[in-house]
């Protein structure tokens, strides 16, 4: 019995001996007092208005030439209908195309999102590991990532820090 205890014990605290530190950082907090962030953020979404306009003047040129082949079907020969049928079958596909270039996965959107926000999550993540190290924490958790936060301690909450790293406050 006393060997059980005492091998328990030892359980229960040497395992509290190899506990990692670890806190808790909430990016979006971070980012929302960045000013270079919101300025960024401002310039994609007028970027994005602005080609969302194209894709819908576009999609409005596809739209009023099938209006007018609708209208205009019946007085059309077989051969006419299936050119009208082609042009805006062309339109559409020029449609989907600048729908990727500018908002697909590797369009322009993602290389400015890139080009304007990677800089500032750079600096973010370089501040980050600075406090890390300096705290001498083992892991530090994004709280507005997808990570699942039951609950959090205050005092385990580096975002302060990490702004005030950054020079903010």
């Amino acid at each position: 019995m006393r060997t059980s205890l005492l091998f328990l014990f030892g359980l229960v605290f040497g395992t509290q001996l190899f506990a990692q530190r670890f806190a808790i950082v909430d990016t979006e907090l971070i980012l929302t007092k960045v000013p270079e962030y919101k300025q960024a953020q401002n310039q994609l979404d007028q970027l994005a208005t602005r080609w969302q306009g194209e894709v819908e003047a576009l999609q409005s040129e596809v739209n009023a030439l099938q209006k007018a082949y609708n209208a205009e079907k019946v007085l059309l020969t077989e051969e006419m209908q299936q050119e009208r049928l082609n042009a805006i079958k062309d339109k559409e596909q020029e449609v989907k195309e600048l729908q990727r270039k500018y908002f697909g996965p590797a369009g322009d959107v993602f290389k400015k999102r890139q080009e304007l926000i990677r800089p500032i999550q750079d600096q973010i993540y370089n501040a980050v590991q600075e406090v890390a190290r300096r705290r001498k924490l083992d892991v530090v958790f994004d709280k507005s990532s997808d990570l699942i936060t039951l609950y959090s301690n205050d005092k385990v909450d580096i975002s302060e820090e990490v702004l005030e790293k950054l020079g903010y406050k």
